[in-house]
Formats: structure tokens, sequence, C-alpha cells
């Protein structure tokens, strides 16, 4: 049986109190216990809350964020924190979306990452965006998002 290596980590298993802004906020990562083989993590965020910029009314997505380590794994307490501290953060979904995504590489320098983000409608308009760091590894199996698009009342 392979374990782990949860040793250094500040907040799994602790009283941790939410952090205020994404800045603020601690991601942490552990080593892969399978280096050298490649599959595919999801993480799946149905409530993500952030603040419109402009307003200061909340902006509400579904958000899916895959990726292929490449030596280290993201801590999913840390993560959960972390996307947490964007409810009371003023940002532009497409600003939102691509913020997660780059601090995630900047930790885990994956082998492959794709963000799909799927922002509910204000003013009537739906904003979806995506990003990912290039091909995903050959021979991989990669799931579809399973988000539908919006698609109102049609």
């Amino acid at each position: 049986m392979t374990t782990t290596d949860v040793s250094g980590l500040s907040q799994l298993g602790q009283n941790v109190t939410a952090p205020q802004s994404p800045e603020e906020a601690v991601l942490e990562r552990v080593p892969t216990s399978h280096a050298g083989t490649d599959f595919v993590v999801r993480f799946t965020a149905p409530e993500f809350t952030s603040l419109c910029p402009m307003t200061g009314q909340p902006d509400f997505a579904h958000i899916v964020i895959d990726y292929v380590p490449d030596g280290w794994l993201v801590e999913s307490k840390s993560l959960k924190l972390y996307l947490h501290s964007f409810r009371n953060h003023g940002a532009f979904h497409e600003d939102c979306t691509l913020d997660i995504a780059k601090r995630l590489v900047d930790l885990l320098g994956p082998k492959w990452l794709r963000i799909g983000a799927y922002w509910y409608p204000r003013g009537g308009i739906p904003i979806d965006v995506f990003w990912q760091t290039g091909a995903p590894p050959e021979g991989l199996w990669l799931p579809d998002q399973g988000v539908q698009p919006y698609r109102g009342r049609g």
C-alpha cells in the first residue's frame, strides 16, 4: 500500500480561519506517490463565488479543474480554502479563472492542466472561460468536464 507524505502541511487536520483574499490564501502541495504514472486529478467546485469588481454584486460559477501531476498534488483542503477566498474578492470572470489556473501551475508544475469555468448569467449573458497549458499527454484518458452550456428556459 502506497501512502502520501503529508509532512509539512499546515492546514490539513487543523482548525483554520478562512483567508480573506486569494493573495492571503495558502495553497499547499504533497508529493505524488505515483511518480512516472500519468493520471488525471479532477476538482469540481459547483458553488464558486466571487464579486463583480464594478458593482460588488455576487457572481457564481461551476469550476472544473483537471491536471496531470508531475511530482506534486495539490492538498484539497488548501484548494478549498483558496477557492473560498474569492468570495469577497472583486474580479472579472476571466481574471478569477486564469488566476486560479496559473497559481496552480506555479505551485505544482503539472505535466498538464486545464480549467473550465462556467459562469452563471448576469444581465442575461453567461460567460464561460477555458484555459489549458497545452496538449494533454499522449494516450491519456480525459473525460468530458460534464457541465452543460447554459440554456436558460429555451
